[in-house]
């Protein structure tokens, strides 16, 4: 890693912050690019909004889509991955009795948004454990498959897992399932910049994911792909001007998702500015960040077991094999950190997580194990994030902490 790496973000320097996963961190220069663009809008709004605009959000979808192997007019600015889910299953109908799959390890709000399609409808929602610690990606494929029945109409599925910080097999998922009748809806909310994408040979029906995460973009930047065929389907949680605008030289989908009411799109006008300056801190561009965080990630865990391996009851062990980490790594926690921690809401802090940050100041998050088909609690784990302003000496101090805490 570049010496003082650190520098270019505005991170406290007195908070080891391995939580890159949760809510990002967004680089200085990315901030001062987003500055500029509010500068200009507020210097005439008027011009900004009616005579500029379009163009703007235009090339920002070319810069995108070139970033993620996507065609440009497929691409709805979202202000986050969740706006995305939601808007798919606001305009996706279901029949009494139609079938909701998705894994237990998904994202909890995205699991919220599609029960509440389900029950809307009178359909039901299926969840399957994927395992934890996987096994591999065979056994992954093998457990979402065997849960389709005649009545699947769409899988949602978490191309890496917010909770549990796995990679599923998205690309051998969508084809299998498609060839079975079922749609699949890719929350893709920590993909970009922490795996290559190509969304057009990936082909799902729909894929939303977050710029402000590991793009390190503003908050409020993300996207929604549509495949072509299903866009006359899909319109914006907001219904704008773009319902009755008569142009006919844009789509009905361009309308509609690019003017959803008065909002501040400068997070979306840095992504080309976050983009460009995160891939160049390294020689070998993006592939060379993505390469080096997941080093990181890797080496972080590693570390973690290797302190907490002689701790019992319940032995430390890594959530995911190689091959299916990125940039983010769990370890479930042995000895006091392998009893459940009961919350009473998904916002509680986990005591364990709460004393790393009280005696260490180490922002790291502690999270239950998500329960398997029995429903019971299956432990505790921690999910460490790796970025370029993260050091091995970071990972270390949390090893140390965690023995310390698991073992009292």
């Amino acid at each position: 890693m570049p010496a003082g790496l650190r520098a270019a973000w505005a991170l406290d320097p007195g908070v080891v912050f391995l939580n890159h996963g949760s809510f990002g961190a967004t680089p200085r220069a990315v901030l001062e690019d987003q500055a500029r663009w509010r500068d200009r809008m507020e210097s005439d709004p008027v011009r900004f909004f009616v005579r500029d605009l379009d163009g703007l959000l235009a090339h920002v979808r070319t810069v995108l889509g070139g970033f993620l192997g996507a065609d440009p007019d497929d691409l709805a600015l979202m202000p986050n991955a969740t706006a995305g889910v939601n808007t798919v299953l606001r305009w996706t109908t279901f029949l009494p009795g139609d079938e909701l799959l998705a894994t237990g390890h998904e994202y909890n709000a995205s699991l919220n948004a599609l029960r509440y399609a389900a029950e809307r409808d009178g359909a039901r929602a299926v969840v399957v454990d994927p395992g934890y610690p996987a096994a591999g990606p065979d056994d992954v494929v093998d457990r979402v498959l065997a849960a389709v029945t005649p009545r699947t109409r769409l899988a949602m599925l978490s191309h890496v897992t917010s909770p549990t910080a796995i990679v599923l097999p998205v690309e051998r998922l969508v084809p299998a399932l498609r060839e079975r009748g079922v749609e699949t809806l890719v929350d893709g909310a920590h993909a970009p910049g922490m795996l290559p994408l190509d969304l057009e040979a990936l082909d799902a029906a729909y894929y939303t994911g977050n710029c402000h995460k590991w793009v390190c973009a503003p908050k409020g930047a993300a996207f929604l792909h549509v495949r072509p065929d299903l866009k006359g389907t899909v319109r914006p949680l907001a219904i704008s001007h773009g319902a009755n605008d008569p142009d006919p030289t844009r789509s009905a989908f361009r309308k509609e998702f690019d003017w959803t009411g008065t909002d501040d799109p400068t997070p979306w006008l840095a992504i080309p500015a976050a983009l460009e300056l995160v891939g160049g801190f390294l020689p070998g561009g993006w592939p060379a960040v993505m390469a080096a965080n997941r080093s990181l990630a890797l080496r972080g865990r590693d570390t973690l077991l290797a302190a907490l391996a002689g701790i019992r009851p319940g032995a430390a062990a890594a959530g995911a094999p190689d091959g299916m980490t990125g940039s983010m790594a769990t370890v479930s926690l042995p000895g006091r950190g392998a009893t459940p921690f009961v919350s009473r809401s998904p916002l509680d802090v986990d005591p364990i997580g709460a004393a790393l940050w009280e005696r260490w100041r180490i922002e790291v998050p502690v999270l239950a194990i998500p329960a398997g088909p029995e429903g019971a609690p299956r432990g505790r784990l921690v999910r460490i994030s790796a970025q370029l302003y993260d050091t091995p000496e970071e990972y270390d101090l949390l090893a140390a902490a965690l023995a310390e805490l698991c073992s009292a």
